[in-house]
């Protein structure tokens, strides 16, 4: 495979039957999400409370990387409530009429689902503030000295955004969710749930050790653990007799480029960068992003958080900069007289 694995990992499948089992996997109800445990606590008081007063739930926003279970948790809230779903994005709500669209089609305790909230146009944004606040909707008739402003009454609905740049929510967007949540990285134990449960869903025979080495490269997150599976599975029915085992998981990640961090090629392809190239020395986002041959927002957003987590990348005012456990990773030397710089 010679592209970048995380193309395989992250984008949505093209194949329509791959896509069906990929709405299989998610989870439909809170009792079947695995981690986030304070989180799941959280969201079990909301709609219990809103149950028990026969009310719409209030808004929620979650935060977090790509991958860890935004939508899936969009998905149970409104089964929680058995409620309908509306969902769009916030890079689709381009004019105050889309959004007016879809909000006077809602009905009474339905939940609208806005992904990447923070990329909703500021115009857009300022026509949501009494909507999720009054339940209203102010819509401006003609133009010029005939215009005129009416106000429509809307349904009790819930909103749950979801955005991975936490910091670009406006404040006051963010002070008008009820609930303000984050989700983490999942711990290997939970990734191991997960794939026994998808593996289940799948059919795939999947051993214990097999598990471990899915779940030991999948990045803490649960997309890449299922897509990893499904690749491994492929694999395993290929060139094997169907079962994924340690071995047959180690064979597969290696030809898919995935290592024993779960590093792929453009992650590694950023530690080199700044490794060899760089020697250590810090480097600008824009200038590490034309090395690699990526967008600098993807690097930033995509290959950044858990290079960090893991702590393989520095962010300093001079810009990024290779820790010492990068240039172990890659095994290579810091270079002389560097010392300093991994205190």
């Amino acid at each position: 495979m010679n592209e970048s694995v995380r193309d395989e990992l992250m984008q949505p499948a093209a194949d329509p039957v791959e896509a069906a089992e990929e709405t299989t996997l998610r989870p439909r109800r809170l009792d079947e999400f695995v981690g986030q445990a304070a989180l799941k606590e959280h969201l079990q008081i909301l709609v219990g409370a809103a149950r028990k007063r026969r009310q719409a739930a209030d808004h929620v926003l979650l935060a977090g990387p790509p991958g860890l279970g935004k939508t899936s948790l969009a998905g149970i809230i409104a089964n929680e409530l058995d409620a309908g779903m509306r969902v769009t994005s916030g890079p689709a709500l381009e004019r105050a009429g889309d959004l007016a669209a879809i909000l006077t089609n809602l009905d009474d305790g339905d939940v609208l689902f806005i992904d990447e909230i923070h990329r909703l146009p500021r115009i857009v944004e300022e026509y949501l503030y009494p909507a999720m606040e009054d339940f209203q909707l102010d819509i401006v008739i003609g133009k010029g000295p005939s215009a005129r402003s009416i106000r429509l009454d809307l349904p009790r609905f819930t909103l749950v955004g979801a955005t991975t740049r936490t910091g670009l929510i406006t404040g006051p967007l963010r002070d008008r969710f009820g609930l303000v949540a984050r989700l983490d990285y999942y711990e290997p134990e939970d990734l191991l749930a997960i794939l026994e449960r998808s593996a289940g869903i799948l059919g795939v025979p999947l051993r214990p050790d097999g598990a471990a080495e899915i779940a030991g490269r999948a990045r803490g997150t649960p997309r890449i653990a299922n897509r990893l599976l499904k690749r491994v599975r492929d694999y395993a029915e290929v060139r094997g007799d169907g079962t994924v085992d340690g071995a047959t998981a180690r064979a597969a990640l290696e030809l898919y480029e995935v290592d024993g961090l779960g590093l792929d090629k453009v992650d590694r392809a950023i530690l080199s960068t700044l490794c060899r190239t760089y020697a250590g020395q810090p480097v600008g986002l824009g200038t590490l992003a034309v090395s690699v041959g990526e967008e600098a927002d993807t690097v930033e957003d995509v290959y950044e958080p858990f290079l960090l987590k893991m702590g393989l990348l520095q962010r300093t005012p001079r810009g990024r900069r290779a820790t010492a456990g990068a240039f172990g990773h890659l095994g290579l030397a810091p270079p002389p007289g560097s010392a300093s710089l991994f205190e």
